[in-house]
């Protein structure tokens, strides 16, 4: 090899290493803790503490821009939090694993918990303080005896649900929520695996997302239906409950838990404000809901329908502000629900009006402010927090069978013309007599 050949391949090794030094953010003396796949499992899902991971993409400049605060936040969380970083550009399918869309991204990993983004600022403190609450919310779990690995954990119950060919369509089919059915076999391997993980992510899911799972052995039926070649085979029962979709992601809780996160945004059912045209809708809408808010709008002589459809279509934008929430609207018109209206103190001349109603609890709220979008959000957001001025129902509402609103303007009902001299007619009759 001639002089001249060495000479350049010395220098295209140079240079590489000086590029890899510029691509990265962090350094080998960085107090940030450098994560890749290989360590990912050790350093952070299986970590005793809280784990702040950035996933960064090295020419990223919002990365670049961070990296000296991120520096030093791990220098002030040392010993009390882990601060880490990740590579997304080099590694991204493990990023994709984790949905990361933009850079960077901060996702917060506490033991037994899907991981939490972090959207404050980025700077020192308001990161130090996140994580503070995050470890001070660790430790009150540990207190009450919540701790992974803990006494608890062998006794806590699998909100996994059992689904067979006798409950699957009045359950899954037929429910509006979002399900995640694992499809499974008692003598595959990877279902082993995959078992803890998925209790873990079932749990963590509750209240939230459904997770069930079908035992092909037992349930061929279901097998054979849902086209099952492989196990464990995971389905995702959306919106559209007669085409499912494959859960192709990776077999680990956080994962799933990110995944079925991301899938209930995008399956959040459009919001609706419904007429209370009787007891059955009383029932559907306000008797499971968090909360119920009844608006009563003015008579349709009062507003005309081009008012009242302004009244609904304002009570439906508050509701998509919501519509996360378990909440639920249902309107009726000033006198269609008399006694509804008399426990609640709505009637005279206040309509429009609004109350927040809980059901089960026998209570409500009113709105005591202006009927408009800034006053009616705010008091949705109060509600939700708990309230204020809350008051006891004194009995079940009696709500009436009402024919619902046809859309269109009142009509004034007229009545029979009629002269005075006819309705004076006897007495100048007698008059002319005399």
């Amino acid at each position: 090899m001639s002089s001249s050949s060495v000479t350049w391949i010395a220098f295209l090794l140079l240079f590489l290493q000086l590029g890899g030094s510029v691509c990265a953010l962090y350094g080998p003396s960085s107090p940030v803790l450098q994560i890749n796949p290989s360590n990912f499992k050790s350093k952070v899902l299986n970590s005793n503490g809280v784990v702040l991971v950035e996933f960064f993409a090295p020419w990223c400049g919002h990365c670049k821009a961070l990296t000296p605060i991120w520096e030093k936040a791990a220098t002030v969380l040392k010993g009390i939090a882990t601060v880490a970083a990740l590579d997304a550009d080099a590694h991204q399918a493990l990023a994709q694993e984790y949905g990361i869309r933009g850079f960077p991204t901060i996702k917060v990993f506490a033991p037994g918990k899907p991981p939490v983004d972090y959207q404050g600022a980025r700077d020192v403190k308001p990161i130090a303080e996140f994580a503070t609450k995050q470890i001070k919310g660790l430790l009150k779990e540990r207190l009450d005896g919540k701790a992974a690995g803990g006494s608890n954990e062998k006794s806590e119950p699998n909100a996994s649900l059992e689904l067979t060919s006798r409950n699957f369509d009045e359950m899954v089919l037929k429910s509006k929520d979002l399900w995640i059915v694992e499809f499974f076999a008692p003598w595959c391997g990877h279902c082993k695996k995959l078992a803890p993980e998925w209790k873990k992510a079932a749990n963590n899911l509750k209240g939230k997302v459904k997770l069930g799972h079908v035992d092909c052995d037992s349930e061929k039926s279901l097998m054979s239906r849902f086209n099952v070649q492989g196990f464990p085979t995971i389905m995702v029962f959306g919106a559209d409950k007669d085409s499912p979709v494959p859960y192709e992601g990776a077999r680990a809780a956080s994962a799933i838990e990110a995944f079925a996160l991301e899938q209930l945004e995008m399956n959040v059912a459009p919001p609706e404000v419904t007429e209370l045209t009787g007891p059955d809708v009383m029932e559907e809408k306000c008797s499971s809901a968090a909360i119920c808010f009844v608006a009563f709008v003015p008579d349709i002589l009062d507003s005309k329908a081009e008012g009242r459809n302004k009244y609904l279509e304002l009570l439906l934008s508050v509701a998509e502000r919501f519509k996360k929430s378990p909440y639920s609207y249902v309107w009726a018109a000033a006198g269609k629900q008399p006694d509804l209206e008399k426990q609640v103190g709505v009637g005279g001349y206040g309509f429009p009006a609004l109350v927040a109603l809980n059901v089960k609890k026998r209570a409500y709220a009113p709105l005591r402010s202006a009927f408009e979008f800034d006053q009616i959000t705010e008091f949705v957001r109060e509600a939700g927090r708990g309230g204020k001025g809350t008051l006891p129902l004194e009995n079940a509402p009696v709500v009436m069978e009402t024919e619902p609103w046809d859309g269109k303007d009142g009509e004034i009902l007229e009545e029979d013309e009629f002269s005075l001299e006819e309705l004076m007619g006897d007495d100048n009759v007698s008059k002319k007599e005399l």
